[in-house]
Formats: C-alpha cells, structure tokens, sequence
C-alpha cells in the first residue's frame, strides 16, 4: 500500500482531524509536478493542457489519513475479496448478471477502486468500482509534493514505493495477460474509452499509453469505433490489439457501438481488463446489500473475523423496492440512494434531498438504499479564504492488495472536479 508517507514523526497536532482542520498550506510544487506529468518527451505539453481545461483536477493540498485507518482499509479490502472467491457469492451475484458476465477467463481486473468515508468510527465503504480512474495522476501528483514548514517536514520524507508505482501499474497489466495467455509476449494493447480525448481523465491515457511503450508494449488511445472484429482477431487500423484495458461505463458492452469488442472478448481473441465478470462480481451496488448482511455472510462460510471486519465497514445497504418503499421514504434523512450500475456519482441522492418526483423515478429503476455517512472534511485555503471541502480515500487496488491510497475533495453531494481547492490530493498516512 503507497502513500505520501510510511514512517511520520510525531506531528505537533495530535489527531488527524486537527491536521485536516488546521494545516491548510499549500504542498503541491507545480514545477516538480509539471516534471512529474511530462517525464517523457512525448508528453510535452500536458501539465499545461490539463491546468487550461481541468483546472480543478488537483488540489494543492494533501489528506492526512491515521496509520490505523489505512490499516483498516487493506483489511476490509483482502476480507471482501475473500468473500469475493466464495461459490455462494459469485452464485448469487452472478445469477442477476447477463451472459457475457458469466464468461471467466483468468484476469481479475486493472485498476479496481475501493472509495471510503472516514469518521470516528473507522473507514466506511461507499462503493467499489471497476475501472476507477486516476491511478498514475495521483502517483505524479503525490511525488510533487514539499514540505510547507519545518513542523510539518516529517509528512514529506522520500517513499521508495511511490518511485516504483508505475512500474507496479504495468506489472499488473503483465500479469493479467499472464492469467490469460501464459508465456506467450504481450500483445499490443489498446486503452478504449467512448470518445476518449473527450474523457475528463483523458490525460492519464496518455501517461498510461507512454508507461506501456517504455516497456517495450506497443499501445494506442482509441475509441471502440475504431475496432473491427475479423479472422478471430481484434483490429484497430490494420494493427491487432492482444489487450484492452477498458474505461468504458457500458460494463455489459451491450452498446451496438461495443459489438466488435463484445465479439472478439467472448471469443477469447482479446485480453480485456476490467472485464464484465468483474463488474458484476464487484462494483454491481446490490453486492453491498450482501456485504452489509452478517447472517447471510455467515450461511457463505465467511469466517468470524471478516464479518466482524465487514460488519463494521460496509454500512447497510437495501435494495429499494415497492414493498420497503413506505419504509425507506420514512427513513429518507438517514440514506443514501444509489442506481445499482450506477458511476461517478450519478444519479445518486441524498434522502434529505428528495423530492416525491425524484422518489418515484427512484422506484420505479433499480436502486438500492445505502445508509448515509457523511464524508471527512478538510479545511483548505484558496485565494486567502478558508473553506471546509468534503472528501473521500480510494484505494487504487490489484488482486485484493492496496497499491495507492488518493483522496477526492469536493463540495456539493459527489466527487465532482468542479471545486476551487479541490479535486485529487495525496494521503499522507500518520502513526
């Protein structure tokens, strides 16, 4: 697990929360970030391009996160994932999936995102997904960091992990091709995305495609639009693509624009990471119902400890129905509704900000009730005014182990890239 910092003296304010409440300076170097962002030739440009068009993509501060609480995370991270492998959950959470969900090949899925709430209580999942963005943005925004004053020097001592994190990325992308294809040389590989350059996230594409050329893997950034299906192979402009890593939210590939994907990934022509399985195994938000349901997790076989870890962890979650509906509008101010293959935010409310025409679309789709927890808060400066943003930690992870621990400030109800002083910032983790 990767953060700012492993090993911290003690800091002159005794909490975490008093860090996040009252060390509000500036940390990021733009300088060393711009160093950071164009480390190759090809990418001159970038640092520039993304403050013109996202200049809220970055904060310019860190998150302090107690050593206790990271802990917490990769244990509640390796328990789910254990509770993942079981024949019952896959079972029950397979048999609400499409086919293509069923197919299993052998990777488990790049880049997989577990997003928490902290409070007093401990951290608290929010929700799992799939093909969370933003893993090689926060890498480089972590190593541009310095110190902001000599109490605060021991939060930004050097990490040997986060120099080698990239090299991390790309050996989970090897060893999902392994659990593939074996021996056999890593085919070139394609990051797909509907109209990627368009992406908010569209300059980590360019990192990803420049980390993958280093290490000898030919790579390309392309739209699925661009890819035809032939001769049992996936194309892109007369070229084969042996691997997809796969940003696209359509996580059936049940789009008529998917279909040469969709083929050649049932065909088992193409390497595809994250894939539908994992979609359906992991980031389906009716999993959580099952993750926050200690009887039904023990009738799974999970063992006393991992309950006890998920029990305090996954806040409860049930499925929004006709027959709760009387009870979860009564319950409203204490909730948290959610589309079951919802992302990013979307369509997502808070019950205290229903209103009976919103109510009724949420019956009448499918979404599931998650108990409310409110998100950390960290106060920052922006232009000598101080204000309280909110955030959450995700954990950028692989085969069940934390790789990078990043934080989202925002204000408003979600993550949204369109705050002053917020967007990613760094975790500094605190004994």
């Amino acid at each position: 697990m990767t953060s700012l910092n492993r090993t911290a003296a003690p800091s002159p304010l005794n909490t975490v929360e008093g860090l996040n409440k009252a060390c509000f300076c500036r940390t990021l170097d733009a300088d060393r970030l711009r160093e950071q962002l164009q480390s190759d030739s090809s990418l001159a440009g970038l640092a520039h391009r993304i403050a013109q068009t996202r200049p809220h993509l970055f904060s310019s501060t860190v998150v302090f996160v107690s050593s206790a609480m990271a802990g917490i995370i990769a244990a509640t991270v390796a328990a789910i994932e254990r509770v993942i492998a079981l024949p019952g959950y896959q079972a029950a959470a397979l048999s609400r999936a499409p086919a293509i969900a069923q197919i299993g090949f052998g990777p488990v899925g790049a880049f997989m995102g577990y997003d928490f709430h902290l409070d007093a209580h401990g951290p608290r999942l929010i929700e799992i997904n799939t093909n969370a963005g933003g893993a090689l943005l926060n890498a480089a925004l972590a190593r541009a960091q310095r110190s902001c004053c000599e109490s605060m020097h021991w939060a930004f001592t050097p990490n040997a992990e986060l120099l080698t994190l990239e090299q991390s990325f790309f050996d989970m992308f090897v060893a999902e091709w392994r659990r593939q294809r074996g021996d056999a040389p890593v085919g070139s590989l394609a990051i797909v995305d509907d109209k990627p350059a368009a992406q908010y996230l569209a300059p980590e594409f360019e990192l990803l495609q420049q980390l993958f050329r280093r290490n000898g893997v030919a790579a390309s950034i392309a739209d699925p639009n661009e890819l035809r299906w032939h001769d049992r192979t996936l194309w892109r402009q007369g070229a084969a693509v042996g691997m997809v890593y796969n940003r696209l939210t359509d996580f059936y590939l049940s789009e008529p624009s998917h279909r040469a994907l969709r083929d050649a990934y049932e065909a088992g022509s193409v390497v595809l990471t994250p894939h539908p399985r994992a979609h359906a195994l992991h980031a389906d938000k009716r999993n959580l119902v099952a993750l926050s349901d200690d009887e039904l997790l023990a009738a799974w076989g999970v063992s006393e400890a991992d309950r006890s870890l998920l029990k305090a962890a996954v806040p409860q979650t049930r499925l929004v129905t006709a027959e709760r509906a009387g009870e979860l509008w009564a319950l409203r101010r204490q909730l948290f509704f959610k589309p079951v293959a919802g992302y990013g935010g979307k369509a997502a409310y808070r019950g205290d900000k229903l209103t009976r025409r919103v109510w009724g679309e949420i019956q009448a789709g499918d979404f599931v009730a998650q108990e409310l927890v409110p998100p950390g808060e960290r106060l920052i400066e922006v232009d000598g005014v101080q204000a309280d943003l909110k955030f959450d930690v995700r954990a950028y992870t692989y085969d069940g182990k934390v790789q990078l621990l990043a934080a989202r400030m925002y204000a408003g109800q979600t993550t949204n890239f369109r705050t002053p002083g917020g967007g990613f910032a760094p975790v500094v983790v605190v004994p």
